[in-house]
């Protein structure tokens, strides 16, 4: 999805996929065995946020154990120095739940795909004429699928991934309504992170990767 504002299109893998899972760890070294869980469920875009302590520090681990099946985005990205820090890391994308044109020129100028986050149309805009890659509909449980509908009429050609609040039915709605993919944090992973029962997360994971796929 390149054009004239130098646009930086997400991974394919991803846009294939229509799911991004945001993995939101205590702990960094908490992401291993539920990744693996994921990933064998059919889970291919994870988001890896930033509000997990050590993060950067595991993502050499990540990518090398990974990398070669997932996308490994990185979330919660709310300063320019994160953001440098993640596409020298080796982010596959990066995800900031601000509009900032700043995050996106500085993203843009790296060769890096960005999903900043927004709610009102004039912040999705700003963020997508800025040349994001797509924008995040941010806390999307607040508007629902129809929102994305009415912002058709004025931004036709917007590429949209609602976040917060998407459950399995959620994502097959949003999924309707033309969103590239959903970014499901909670609905899916429920307790894994706190030694929840990895057996379910699987079942979940696996019902999310049906209703999304194409």
């Amino acid at each position: 999805m390149t054009g004239e504002i130098g646009r930086v299109a997400l991974p394919q893998r991803t846009v294939d996929s229509r799911l991004i899972v945001v993995a939101r760890a205590q702990r960094a070294e908490d992401y291993d065995a539920v990744l693996d869980v994921l990933i064998d469920a059919g889970i291919r875009s994870l988001e890896l946020t930033l509000t997990t302590p050590g993060t950067f520090d595991r993502m050499p681990h990540l990518l090398a154990q990974y990398g070669d099946v997932v996308d490994l985005g990185v979330g919660t990205v709310t300063n320019a120095a994160d953001l440098a820090r993640a596409v020298e890391a080796g982010a596959s994308y990066l995800v900031t739940p601000i509009t900032s044109a700043a995050f996106v020129r500085q993203a843009t100028d790296a060769g890096a795909a960005i999903v900043p986050g927004g709610l009102t149309p004039t912040e999705l805009f700003a963020s997508w004429s800025a040349g994001a890659s797509a924008v995040k509909i941010f806390p999307a449980g607040q508007v629902g699928p129809a929102y994305l509908k009415d912002l058709r009429g004025p931004f036709p050609d917007l590429v949209a991934v609602p976040s917060g609040g998407v459950d399995l039915d959620g994502a097959s709605a949003w999924l309707t309504a033309d969103a590239v993919a959903v970014s499901v944090g909670g609905p899916l992973l429920g307790d894994a992170f706190a030694g929840g029962d990895l057996v379910a997360l699987r079942d979940r994971a696996q019902a999310f990767v049906e209703v999304c796929a194409r």
